[in-house]
């Protein structure tokens, strides 16, 4: 299968290695990846706080990064963006009196998939160590972000395919429902709301007894493991794709609260995951 990847903008900009661990684990699996070319934002930051006209320009650019390029399905590593592009695309198209974008712009967001989405209802992914090779001895929980387990009904996906991981001790996370406390712009608007969700998301993750946070946004990863260095809480956090991509003759190492994927001076990074393919 030709598979497109929508990398979404903090991921290229800052956590590449998610998307590096995306490219891995589905060519692991035999199929062929593309990078559309010129691909950007989803517009949700636009979009979200009511910005119509000037999402229209990227909602463009999106529809035609991925209609330029052949490919049988495309796929993101965040539950966030795949639910912008068919939850909010179409409709400010619509809005803006751009029927024809609206229309591909479905027609795009509905040949995309979120990444355990594909994985399990696509590839027939379910059992991580047998199928991928994945291996993470490590003690982890899982925080469900809000878009993709409220929008796209992700359900258990993404936490199934973690706790088949090989080695991996999983810890159930109270309240996992609960929202971090990101919302994108959200976090700007209302700092003191939003720190004291990420405090409350904090708590229950030291007390499921894990010493590491995974999830399926980086957004959301970001915003706890920025709590977390704040208060120098002993939590870590990475995407679960990483921890997919991680196997015993490469594992994953994460030390320390894992802010960027861009080594920068004195800074504590997530190595390398799984670069055998």
């Amino acid at each position: 299968m030709r598979i497109a990847l929508f990398a979404t903008c903090i991921v290229d900009a800052m956590y590449p290695k998610v998307a590096l661990a995306t490219v891995r684990v589905l060519e692991r699996l035999g199929h062929e990846v593309v990078f559309p070319q010129g691909q950007g934002c989803c517009s949700q930051m636009h979009v979200n706080s009511g910005y119509f006209d000037d999402a229209m320009p990227v909602i463009r650019n999106h529809v035609k990064a991925f209609t330029e390029v052949e490919f049988d399905v495309a796929v993101a590593p965040s539950g966030s963006c795949v639910a912008s592009l068919g939850h909010q695309q179409p409709m400010v198209a619509r809005k803006c009196g751009d029927d024809l974008l609206a229309e591909q712009a479905a027609d795009v967001a509905a040949n995309t998939y979120e990444l355990s989405e594909l994985l399990i209802d696509v590839l027939g992914v379910t059992d991580a160590a047998e199928q991928l090779g994945s291996w993470f001895p490590d003690t982890v929980t899982y925080h469900p972000s809000c878009h993709g387990m409220r929008l796209l009904d992700l359900g258990d996906r993404q936490k199934d395919l973690v706790k088949s991981v090989g080695g991996i001790d999983y810890r159930e996370l109270p309240d996992a429902e609960e929202c971090c406390g990101f919302g994108g712009t959200f976090s700007f608007k209302n700092p003191d709301v939003s720190g004291a969700m990420a405090e409350a998301k904090l708590r229950n993750i030291e007390a499921s007894g894990a010493s590491l946070c995974t999830g399926g946004d980086s957004s959301c990863l970001m915003h706890l493991g920025g709590a977390a260095s704040k208060r120098k809480a002993p939590v870590r956090t990475v995407h679960f794709v990483e921890i997919l991509a991680s196997t015993k003759e490469n594992p994953l190492v994460v030390e320390g609260p894992v802010e960027l994927s861009i080594p920068a001076r004195g800074a504590r990074v997530a190595s390398n995951a799984g670069g055998n393919r």
